[in-house]
């Protein structure tokens, strides 16, 4: 075989090679911001959930301590939430918009509150009208880990994009 023919496929090759792992590059980085702006949507729309269920609860209960008939359609609204929230939710979370959800229940059953300042300053200092703050919290804890979990995993990925580089030289144990 010629030398330059040799040399040409080789050329060839190397190229074909070169556009090969562009490509694959190129197309990693795309699917990673792909998932990225997907966990940041997903992230709004759990977020857009868990306020609209705040407020809908909040209006519930102010319903529920001040008349003793349920008002049927802010239930349903809110059990509406409560299964949408089933799917994205975390256990913890669910559980406690549940326990709110019960709450509010149990209080349509109570005498109605009249709000004067004595009555409204009780129900304050011992706790009970802040119906919604394990679920609150609960919110917050979720939120925290899923965007402690996305920035490991971002660190994670420019590590080894810096190991792959060259760039950096992984440390062996002493």
């Amino acid at each position: 075989m010629d030398h330059s023919l040799i040399s040409a496929l080789a050329a060839l090759a190397g190229a074909g090679i070169i556009a090969v792992v562009s490509f694959l590059r190129s197309w990693l980085v795309h699917q990673g911001e792909v998932r990225a702006q997907w966990v940041t949507q997903q992230a709004l729309r759990r977020q857009d959930l868990y306020k609209e269920f705040i407020e809908e609860a909040s209006k519930c209960y102010i319903d529920a301590l001040q008349h003793h008939e349920p008002n049927i359609s802010l239930l349903v609204t809110l059990y509406a939430k409560m299964s949408r929230m089933r799917v994205v939710a975390s256990p913890k979370v669910l559980a406690t918009a549940e326990d709110a959800l019960k709450r509010i229940i149990e209080t349509y059953s109570e005498t109605d509150v009249t709000f004067t300042d004595i009555s409204l300053r009780t129900i304050v200092q011992n706790g009970s009208f802040d119906l919604l703050h394990d679920f609150s919290e609960a919110c917050r804890a979720e939120t925290d880990f899923l965007r402690v979990k996305q920035l490991e995993r971002r660190h994670t990925k420019s590590r080894i994009a810096s190991l792959t580089h060259g760039r950096e030289r992984p440390t062996t144990a002493a």
